[in-house]
């Protein structure tokens, strides 16, 4: 019986790993001829090109990895039904479920391989990923490289504004902090720009206005320039997708805690990334099943009618996660039902599909 999952788990693997082969290039190539045009323009050094790519495939392999395993899953099983492989290890013997066995051995390693890709090297390659389309491929588009019109809530007393931020640059302008005691304005500073500094993290603030209300008279203190720290982070002023994709598990459990502290609107879209680091492996088991399901019975029309199938169901999957994903991003769904509503109804068809192939 080792000879028989040995023999499945090399060939689950082995089909895995050359369907990623083959899409993550042509993934490349299509990327790269979108962007050529933008790269050579503004003259983007080769290393960085380079990385940016190393990047893209882990930012893609990583959504894209349950939907590569399932497509390999039915492609090679239906080439063991085929040759009526499957029929002379059924009739050895072998029940269904044990030959199921070194699929889910193999979704095992795959759903490792995509909790680690997941937890903490996606969200580094989505940094990379991120900054170099901000700085070299959206430089020729300002309303593309900043924010607009943010206002955040920091704490119980403090409120920040920004019209605009720009990512790459870490400059914003026409900049507002206000300080509340409970209902009423203690004090409101404005300037016509703010830059970060990394070196000493603090920020530089162009054409300061203090304004101190007092009972009967406001106080008013006017700078040039000053440079001063606030309470604030830098990522405050940051695009929420940017923040939340690049963001590892920990660093992500602990800003979501933070928004909530300080009352901000729309933490579902946070929420939702940080429930599919753990949705997404779930998921490799719930399809690879439904793979064997469909593909181990051998069907007239064979593989083509399997994969035809197949698709179709991957795209359903991929239209559920998207829809839902979006409801909990820009409503008040719950985005804990949203991320795994999909791994619950197809893993009710992969035990059905499942049933009806033992019998």
């Amino acid at each position: 019986m080792k000879i028989l999952d040995w023999y499945i788990l090399k060939r689950y693997l082995f089909t895995f790993l050359m369907m990623l082969l083959l899409f993550i290039p042509i993934g490349i190539t299509i990327n790269l001829a979108e962007k050529i045009g933008k790269i050579l323009e503004n003259n983007v050094p080769f290393g960085e090109v380079a990385m940016y790519y190393l990047n893209f495939t882990i930012y893609f392999a990583n959504l894209l990895f349950p939907l590569f395993l399932f497509l390999s899953v039915i492609w090679f099983t239906s080439k063991l039904a085929n040759n009526t492989e499957i029929v002379a290890f059924l009739s050895s013997g072998v029940s269904f479920s044990r030959f199921l066995r070194p699929y889910l051995i193999g979704a095992s390693i795959v759903a490792i391989m995509a909790l680690i890709l997941g937890l903490y090297l996606a969200p580094k390659a989505s940094s990379g990923y991120n900054q170099f389309i901000y700085k070299h491929l959206k430089s020729g588009n300002q309303q593309l490289l900043q924010t607009q019109n943010i206002y955040r809530q920091i704490n119980d007393n403090d409120y920040i504004y920004v019209s605009n931020f720009d990512v790459s640059q870490k400059t914003g302008n026409n900049f507002t902090y206000e300080h509340f005691e409970g209902n009423k304005l203690k004090y409101k500073i404005f300037a016509n720009a703010i830059t970060f500094s990394e070196k000493d993290s603090t920020y530089r603030l162009f054409n300061y206005v203090k304004r101190k209300i007092g009972d009967n008279n406001d106080v008013i203190e006017t700078i040039r320039r000053k440079d001063t720290v606030f309470t604030f982070d830098l990522e405050d002023l940051t695009p929420v997708e940017y923040i939340a994709e690049t963001l590892q598990y920990g660093e992500l459990n602990s800003f979501i805690k933070k928004e909530k502290e300080r009352g901000s609107s729309n933490i579902g879209r946070y929420e939702v990334v940080l429930y599919k680091k753990w949705s997404l492996p779930v998921s490799i088991f719930i399809l690879t099943i439904i793979a064997v399901a469909v593909s181990s019975i051998k069907r007239r029309g064979g593989m083509g009618v399997n994969l035809a199938f197949g698709i179709c169901i991957a795209m359903v999957f991929v239209f559920f996660d998207k829809v839902f994903g979006v409801m909990a991003s820009q409503s008040d769904f719950p985005p804990i039902i949203a991320v795994w509503f999909p791994n619950v109804i197809f893993g009710i068809l992969a035990i059905y599909l499942l049933y009806n192939a033992k019998r």
